[in-house]
């Protein structure tokens, strides 16, 4: 089956509701050593826009936390394709000329505050830090910090060792040197996921750590799909293959997929 096949197929056999599955909790602050501390209303939900690019999976990722988390947003598409990413209006918000730019604006009685992050991991761990505790956490309590740090390395196979090593920007390099991009794509896609799978056969439960949705599988889920793309046979990786099932089996998985988004062109639609 084709990749437009298998994604038309998911797209009419998985549920639009989110099932039902666990989320971690987010860990508790330490307790206040001052009997003077006063208690503070929770800071208000932000705001947010995501500058993204349909086919970007550090943008991806991005969406599916903020689809995990229930957060609204508003998408401003960067057409990579048309550089749009070098255009100083872009660059002024995110100086690498890259996808994708979280921007959140606090309300104020006076000035709004805005923060802008020009990178998806940091994006996703600031959202960790800084949402309130009804809203699912993507990373293990920090009484598990080994969980913790298991999360975090699988995260930081795919936006580490993968990613940056098969991007738009590395791509066009390629053929100018004789090589073939989707044969460059595909060894090291294979590579990292391999290191991925190794790690993840032994933590895994429904997910790539445990019963939750954590950060990891947030980086994994786009990296499959780039890597289906270039030909890669998942069926080398099961624990990877089967975590990628029970991913998409999630409603937050259907709104970013990157078939369903604002500025995916007609003919990726589905």
């Amino acid at each position: 089956m084709t990749d437009l096949g298998k994604t038309r197929a998911f797209f009419s056999t998985h549920p639009s509701h989110l099932p039902t599955y666990l989320p971690y909790q987010h860990s508790k602050p330490p307790p206040q050593n001052d009997h003077h501390h006063h208690h503070h209303p929770p800071t208000p939900l932000p705001s947010i826009q995501l500058h993204t690019y349909f086919r970007s999976s550090c943008s991806a990722r991005l969406r599916i936390a903020l689809h995990l988390k229930s957060l609204p947003y508003t998408s401003i598409p960067i057409n990579l394709l048309a550089n749009e990413q070098h255009s100083p209006k872009n660059t002024s918000l995110n100086p690498s000329a890259t996808v994708p730019t979280l921007i959140l604006t606090y309300p104020s009685p006076t000035q709004p505050t805005t923060i802008t992050i020009p990178q998806s991991l940091s994006a996703l761990e600031y959202l960790e830090e800084t949402l309130p505790s009804s809203c699912p956490a993507l990373l293990p309590p920090r009484s598990s910090p080994h969980l913790r740090a298991t999360v975090r390395t699988l995260a930081y196979i795919i936006a580490v060792d993968i990613q940056p090593v098969t991007n738009l920007r590395i791509l066009k390099r390629v053929a100018p040197l004789g090589m073939d991009r989707e044969t460059w794509s595909r060894e090291l896609i294979e590579e990292g996921l391999r290191a991925y799978e190794t790690i993840a056969a032994s933590s895994a439960g429904r997910f790539s750590v445990g019963d939750s949705v954590t950060l990891a599988d947030v980086c994994l889920l786009p990296a499959v799909w780039g890597a289906e793309r270039v030909g890669v046979d998942l069926g080398m990786f099961p624990t990877v293959e089967r975590v990628r099932g029970e991913l998409e089996g999630l409603g937050a998985v259907r709104e970013a997929h990157w078939r369903a988004q604002g500025d995916t062109p007609g003919e990726f639609r589905v």
